[in-house]
């Protein structure tokens, strides 16, 4: 039986990109943007923070270029990955239908609709027949695995794969890129499962690195954010 998932999903940090001599991401950014103003002699400890909170507040942004983050995203759907490498200033690598077997189908449904929903199609024979959002999803997986069986190889029987379809997928982006993927996809009007998957991911690095994040307000349901000032 094809399992249901529901949003958000799920993603692990893999690396934050810090300097060769032990500098953290932080004085990575600072030592590199020091060199604008020549101004290296003023690095001391715990001063990385207040360079990047004033080049932020000035809006010099390309600073932050300098340091990336990489992430893991599971759970998902490919409709969710479609939107995400719309961000083209980063790197990604995602599984492959083309070469990984789907017999046992994950789906993601939207957070406010139930696999037991029930709608109505119509037969080759002109009857009407009656069936559930997991039916649906079980014919799928079904169709796919007896083209599995019959010798289809995944790239052929992919194709009849939902957009629903669970996949995983991991993104590098530098952390002025992933400013930018939070602004759009943590936005109220973003589509529901990024948008969830995003906010929870915004909460975890405004914890590591808040300097670098916390111009963005969570709403209190944490289903949404925004960056201060749009």
């Amino acid at each position: 039986m094809a399992k249901i998932l529901k949003p958000p999903g799920k993603f692990k940090i893999l690396a934050i990109l810090a300097g060769l001599n032990g500098e953290s991401p932080l004085e990575l950014i600072e030592k590199a943007g020091r060199t604008a103003y020549q101004s290296h002699h003023k690095i001391s400890p715990g001063s990385a923070e207040k360079f990047i909170e004033m080049l932020r507040k000035l809006g010099h942004e390309s600073v932050l270029e300098h340091s990336a983050m990489t992430v893991r995203f599971f759970d998902v759907s490919r409709g969710f990955t479609h939107q995400l490498v719309r961000h083209r200033l980063a790197s990604y690598t995602q599984e492959s239908t083309r070469y990984v077997d789907k017999r046992q189908l994950g789906l993601i449904i939207p957070p406010h609709k139930e696999a037991s929903e029930s709608i109505k199609i119509s037969l080759p024979d002109g009857k009407q027949a009656s069936l559930t959002l997991q039916d649906w999803f079980n014919l799928n997986e079904q169709v796919y695995r007896e083209l599995r069986n019959k010798g289809w190889a995944a790239q052929d029987a992919r194709q009849v794969l939902p957009i629903a379809t669970s996949t995983e997928i991991v993104t590098t982006a530098n952390f002025r890129e992933w400013k930018r993927i939070f602004e759009l996809r943590c936005a109220p009007d973003a589509h529901w499962e990024i948008r969830l998957t995003m906010v929870q991911l915004l909460k975890t690095v405004q914890k590591l690195i808040p300097v670098i994040f916390d111009d963005f307000k969570i709403s209190e349901d944490e289903t949404y954010a925004t960056l201060e000032g749009s």
